[in-house]
C-alpha cells in the first residue's frame, strides 16, 4: 500500500528529523512539505510547496494525503510577540489540521509539550493545550499527540531554558513519580510520531516517557 505523508514544520528540531525519516521510510511513497521557505532538500519522494500560512484559501487543497505530521513551533523571542507566537503555535497548525480533516486525511500526529493545559494561566502551556484540545475535535480516524519533556538535539538557535532545564530534568526524573520529565531525543520523538500513526493503539495523548512505548 502506498502512503502519502504531509509535513509542516520541516526545518524545526523535530520536523527536520521527520523530514529525513519519512523520506527514508519505505511505507511512504511520497512526502508533501508545506513551508514558508525551502528546506533545501532534494529527493524523488519530496514535493515541496512554499506557502503563506496567513492565506489558507491559497493552500488548503494541498493538504491531502494519508498522514499529517505537525511540528511547527517557536518562542516569543523568535516570533517577536505573544500574538505572533500564537499564530505559529496555534492558528497555523489548527488551520492545516482543519484543512486535512476536511480533505479526508485519515491520520494526524502532533508534537505538543509536557504540561500542556488549555486552562493554564501561563501563556505557553495554555496555547499548547488549546491546540491539543481543538485538533481532537476534528474528524481524523487516528490522532496521536506527543507531549515530550525537554528535547535533546542541535537547534539552529540557542535556547537558554533548555540548556538549564535539561540537566535539571535529568536529576528530577530519578525521583519516583517524576520520570515523565526525562529529556528525550528529538529524533526519538519524530520516530514515535511515525510509528504512532502506523500502529493500532487506542491511546491518543502520550505524556513524557510514555512516548517511548511507540518506539
Amino acid at each position: 500500500m502506498s502512503t502519502t505523508a504531509v509535513l509542516i514544520g520541516a526545518t524545526g528540531l523535530v520536523g527536520s528529523h521527520l523530514l529525513q525519516l519519512l523520506l527514508e521510510d519505505d511505507r511512504y511513497n511520497s512526502l508533501k512539505v508545506l513551508h514558508r521557505r525551502s528546506t533545501g532538500v532534494e529527493h524523488p519522494k519530496l514535493e515541496e510547496h512554499i506557502i503563506d500560512f496567513d492565506n489558507p484559501d491559497e493552500w488548503s487543497e494541498l493538504v491531502n494525503g494519508d498522514h499529517l505530521f505537525s511540528a511547527l513551533g517557536t518562542t516569543i523571542k523568535k516570533a517577536g510577540s505573544k500574538e505572533a507566537q500564537y499564530k505559529i503555535d496555534f492558528t497555523y497548525q489548527y488551520e492545516v489540521a482543519k484543512a486535512a480533516s476536511k480533505n479526508g486525511v485519515g491520520a494526524y500526529a502532533l508534537v505538543s509539550s509536557l504540561g500542556s493545559n488549555a486552562e493554564s494561566s501561563s501563556f505557553y502551556p495554555r496555547i499548547k493545550g488549546e491546540l491539543d484540545k481543538a485538533v481532537q475535535e476534528l474528524d481524523f480516524e487516528r490522532t496521536r499527540i506527543l507531549r515530550p519533556s525537554f528535547l535533546e538535539g542541535d537547534r539552529e538557535e540557542f535556547r537558554l531554558g533548555e540548556k538549564i532545564g535539561i540537566p535539571v530534568a535529568k536529576v528530577l526524573c530519578k525521583i519516583p513519580g517524576l520520570r515523565k520529565y526525562h529529556p528525550i531525543k528529538a529524533k526519538d520523538v519524530a520516530k514515535a510520531m511515525i510509528e504512532g500513526l502506523n500502529r493500532d493503539v487506542e491511546q491518543i495523548i502520550f505524556e513524557g516517557n510514555e512516548i517511548h512505548s511507540l518506539l
